[in-house]
């Protein structure tokens, strides 16, 4: 018997993830940390580091949103950060969906109310950064010093880098910060009129 949704309905519902939803903000630090745990374990490393991303994302002047099953677990959740241009563009940073329920649509779906929640706040552009630290697309190790739009134009994905996940949402490469993250670790810019 199968459980799934209806085309037109989502198995989980999005909700505006505030810092005094203790239970909720405690999943959300959880999956923070084990979604980003395998390539880039230095981003949130303990829990510890995991709530204090919560709590920064929690303020008003940020968006801050989970995607909750029936049960009101938080399956993931995405944030926004306002970068000024008269509130024009905003920062999707970050985007956590719990490792066992990847590949449902939950990504798909936060990424979509957070380009919602943008543009009722008047914005037109969503950015983000993605880094490249393991060499899972070609740019890693790559001197993108010399012809960096080349070699953007040539980008391939070798081992599921989130840059193909966001393209398929519509985001484009809009340039690249070489050496970042040290030599041959860049960051990949990405952005989307909404």
């Amino acid at each position: 018997m199968s459980t799934s949704a209806a085309p037109d309905q989502q198995p989980f519902r999005m909700i505006d993830l505030t810092l005094d939803q203790e239970a909720a903000c405690e999943g959300a630090a959880r999956i923070l940390t084990e979604a980003f745990r395998d390539h880039w374990p230095d981003a949130w490393p303990t829990l510890d580091d995991a709530r204090e991303e919560v709590r920064a994302m929690g303020t008003p002047d940020r968006i801050c949103r989970a995607a909750l099953d029936d049960k009101g677990r938080v399956l993931g959740w995405i944030g926004g950060i306002e970068l000024g241009y008269d509130g024009r563009v905003w920062e999707l940073h970050p985007l956590a969906v719990d490792p066992a329920q990847q590949g449902r649509g939950i990504g798909r779906a936060l990424v979509a109310d957070l380009e919602a929640q943008v543009r009722a706040r008047g914005g037109s552009v969503v950015y983000l950064g993605t880094d490249d630290e393991d060499g899972m697309t070609t740019l890693a190790g790559a001197d993108l010093w010399r012809d960096p739009w080349a070699q953007i134009q040539a980008i391939r994905d070798l081992k599921r880098h989130p840059f193909a996940f966001y393209q398929r949402l519509g985001y484009q490469i809009v340039g690249v910060l070489p050496d970042a993250n040290g030599d041959g670790k860049p960051d990949i810019f990405m952005a989307k009129r909404v």
